[in-house]
């Protein structure tokens, strides 16, 4: 069928928006990987663009040669991978009540959870909360906070909706108990949907800072993250207080580039594997309110 004028316009127009915002995404992760690279030098001159400018490696020589770097590196790897296991498991045992209309106060205690979303207790408060609770400077303090999130138990909660109820009246007439329901039936059909979700909590404790920031005091529990900020708050101090460039500020920025794309390798090597499931997760989610 042969296309109008006005619709290979309007192709026309969303291939140009896809190759905007295409580029609009690549091209800092580019940056960071082409400045890594670089002269820390050249870097701080501001002509490192589009392409490697005096190459070197000394960067990744320096991360490898920096313990400090290797440990923040093990601290996140153990924050998000314990914390997404941990989210998961609260996460699908606070949905699955949820979608079943024989939970008494149903309404009420959703609503309740939902209220949540909105209205947040504030840092001082949850400050005060954990010191309470003596997790303080503590790896359990980090694996708590925002160990279930609302929205991913809501989202959750739609798709165990979705499964007909004959296969639980099904499970219950062999003799399976609401535990085995939810274990051996539910959890094995809503592979798609933990992948998903489990991604977003994987992304989420991966980029998270802030309250290790605020609550971490040894520098051995510290993830990389927070390192990264003390690395640029170094820098700048240092870029203030000189007056001409200095080989260890431009060294210090190159190496935060490099611990950059350090960082983000895990995340890119993860995705291809679990995109069918992304995929399959978010229709999921979009077929039933």
């Amino acid at each position: 069928m042969k296309k109008s004028i006005s619709e290979k316009c309007f192709d026309t127009f969303n291939i140009i928006l896809m190759i905007v915002i295409m580029f609009i995404t690549l091209y800092p992760l580019w940056y960071v990987l082409v400045a890594s690279f670089s002269s820390g030098i050249e870097v701080t001159n501001g002509n490192v663009v589009w392409w490697i400018k005096d190459f070197e490696t000394e960067a990744y020589t320096r991360i490898f040669e920096d313990s400090s770097i290797w440990i923040s590196y093990a601290n996140t790897i153990f924050y998000s991978v314990v914390g997404t296991l941990l989210s998961v498991v609260l996460t699908s045992l606070g949905a699955y009540p949820l979608s079943k209309k024989r939970l008494r106060g149903k309404k009420f205690l959703t609503g309740f959870i939902l209220l949540s979303m909105w209205f947040t207790p504030g840092t001082i408060p949850m400050y005060i909360c954990l010191r309470n609770l003596n997790l303080l400077d503590s790896r359990m303090g980090i694996l708590m906070l925002g160990a279930a999130q609302t929205f991913y138990v809501i989202l959750m909660r739609t798709y165990f909706e979705s499964i007909p109820d004959s296969m639980e009246e099904a499970a219950k007439i062999d003799g399976a108990s609401d535990f085995q329901v939810f274990l051996n039936v539910y959890m094995p059909l809503s592979v798609a949907s933990i992948v998903t979700i489990a991604l977003y909590y994987f992304v989420i404790r991966w980029n998270s800072y802030f309250w290790a920031m605020i609550i971490l005091k040894d520098p051995n529990k510290i993830p990389l993250q927070v390192l990264l900020k003390k690395f640029v708050v170094e820098m700048t101090a240092n870029n203030s207080e000189l007056s001409k460039i200095d080989y260890t500020v431009t060294s210090r920025e190159t190496t935060i580039f490099a611990t950059i794309v350090i960082s983000t390798i895990p995340m890119i090597v993860l995705y291809p594997f679990i995109q069918r499931f992304f995929v399959k997760g978010v229709m999921i989610g979009a077929v039933k309110g």
